[in-house]
């Protein structure tokens, strides 16, 4: 269906990032900012469909309304933090650390050379001789203005190396560049990639590394005073806080989860930024504690995004405890965006109580509008016959248009024969108001199970002009040849001097040899 090709398309371009090539840092970022460009390509559909109305028989294209339901993927912006520092060196649990030297900046130094070897050898992925570079660079030079950012480029080439021998030279590197050189550019990742060094240390059994991620973890759970410009420690970035949650909950999970809930339970306003990560962090170790954590999070935590994320990370969970929890949060929650978010995380997860729930909350007259559409969206993407059967039958029981567009436009979504045929009695029905008509008969021929004599014998029987116009653009959209014959037949046999007009223009918009012979015979009536 075209609609769903546009849809494609629009997602598309939100990812195509010039860079997203060069490796999966900048991947990671594109995700980052998936939310505000699906939005942006919502808006983009939805203009679309306003430039569109203005020609003649496209007002079946409202139904692109039903792709609003795809807000519910904002939740995909949670997953920058899925770039794993085992796989992605870039990263500490969704935290970005500078991973490419700049550019030389002092081509008079006399380390400038060596650092653009070096450079050279650690974009080209050769870790341990670019190693070596930088250390002869501190060797050599130990003034250069390069200096103090090689040891952080040595720790950064060492720790890719993954060798435990390494691991501890890194350490030191790090160490001496935060006591010696609190102004060197990367000062600040220097202490974010300290605490990833130390968590893989700390795995091998390491007896510094083991005291310094408990203490390092400990203090995420003690609040911090804000200063004049802000909290402290307050930016997420070079937040070593982070790293040594995450390596302890590795490394130990039964001393882990008790620090991950102290910190989830803080409420002074610098611990925001550490809350969020906290809820990634919980939910990559499964448990007995796991899905009551996240609850507790997505129910009570002040902060939007930490209940968002919470209800997002309960999706990927997947458990029936999970299920459970998301029910929970559609029951007792007030919040229409976490409730929203409960809807995609249900969507996301396989299994008949999941949907069950959805069926249920779409029929909840106590619900706002907007959420129940989500609900209704959610089951059409589901393509199961138990949901189909479900909103067939709930389209009668609606009393509001708009969540009546998105029962039909979710059916069309499905594209079986009994949808079709039931979004075609629909059409045919004298009864339902004209729009609803329209938009049925429009999705029902986009969806292919209604043959080309079905619709032409509709338009033989109605007598209502604009279902007549209607068809007349669904006949334009068709690919079969006996669609042309019937924009033929309309062109010269119509009684309605505005529909055959309206026959005429889709001819004219036809590559079929017939519509040109067909025009050229009416022009010489």
């Amino acid at each position: 269906m075209f609609a769903l090709s546009w849809l494609a398309a629009a997602a598309a371009l939100t990812l195509q990032d010039p860079a997203a090539a060069q490796d999966l840092r900048h991947a990671s970022r594109a995700l980052r900012g998936l939310d505000a460009q699906l939005q942006g390509a919502s808006s983009a559909l939805l203009t679309a469909q306003a430039d569109l109305s203005s020609l003649s028989g496209l007002a079946g294209l409202a139904d692109f309304s039903g792709l609003e339901g795809l807000s519910g993927l904002s939740a995909l912006s949670s997953l920058s933090a899925l770039a794993d520092a085992s796989i992605v060196g870039d990263f500490v649990d969704g935290t970005e650390l500078a991973d490419h030297p700049p550019a030389p900046w002092a081509d008079q130094d006399p380390g400038d050379s060596l650092y653009r070897s070096a450079r050279r050898l650690l974009n080209g992925g050769r870790y341990s001789d670019a190693a070596i570079a930088f250390a002869d660079l501190i060797k050599r030079y130990p003034r250069s203005d390069y200096a103090p950012d090689a040891y952080y480029w040595r720790a950064f080439a060492l720790n890719k190396t993954a060798d435990g021998g390494n691991y501890r030279i890194a350490r030191t590197m790090l160490k001496y560049q935060l006591a010696n050189f609190p102004n060197a550019a990367t000062h600040g990742d220097a202490g974010a990639l300290l605490a990833q060094v130390q968590g893989a240390l700390a795995k091998m059994g390491d007896p510094e590394a083991v005291a310094a991620v408990r203490a390092q973890a400990d203090s995420a759970t003690r609040p911090v005073s804000r200063a004049p410009g802000g909290c402290v420690n307050s930016d997420d970035d070079d937040d070593p806080r982070v790293a040594a949650l995450n390596a302890l909950l590795q490394m130990d999970a039964e001393s882990a989860v008790p620090i991950l809930k102290q910190v989830l339970a803080r409420r002074d306003a610098c611990s925001v930024q550490l809350r969020r990560k906290a809820v990634f962090i919980i939910s990559q170790k499964r448990t007995p504690e796991t899905e009551d954590i996240l609850l507790a999070s997505a129910r009570n935590d002040p902060d939007q995004e930490v209940r968002e994320q919470a209800v997002f990370w309960l999706s990927q969970v997947g458990s029936e405890r999970a299920v459970s929890a998301l029910d929970s949060i559609l029951q007792s929650s007030t919040d229409e965006e976490v409730q929203k978010k409960a809807l995609f995380a249900l969507s996301q997860i396989q299994g008949e109580r999941a949907g069950q729930i959805l069926r249920a909350f779409a029929e909840r007259a106590s619900a706002s509008d907007d959420a129940r559409e989500q609900a209704i969206f959610w089951l059409g993407q589901a393509h199961n016959q138990d949901n189909a059967a479900f909103l067939r039958g709930l389209y009668a029981r609606l009393n509001s248009d708009d969540l009546k567009e998105k029962v039909i436009f979710s059916l069309s979504q499905m594209q079986t024969p009994e949808n079709a045929r039931w979004l075609l009695d629909l059409a045919q029905n004298d009864r339902e108001p004209i729009e609803m008509r329209k938009k049925a008969l429009f999705w029902a021929a986009q969806e292919g199970g209604v043959s080309l004599p079905d619709l032409s014998g509709i338009y033989d029987r109605t007598t209502n002009e604009e279902m007549k116009e209607q068809l007349i653009f669904v006949y334009s959209q068709r690919h079969e040849s006996e669609a042309v014959d019937k924009l033929i037949d309309i062109a010269k046999h119509e009684t309605n001097p505005d529909l055959r007009k309206k026959a005429v223009f889709w001819l004219g918009q036809s590559q079929d040899p017939r519509a040109r012979q067909a025009l050229l015979d009416i022009i010489n009536q």
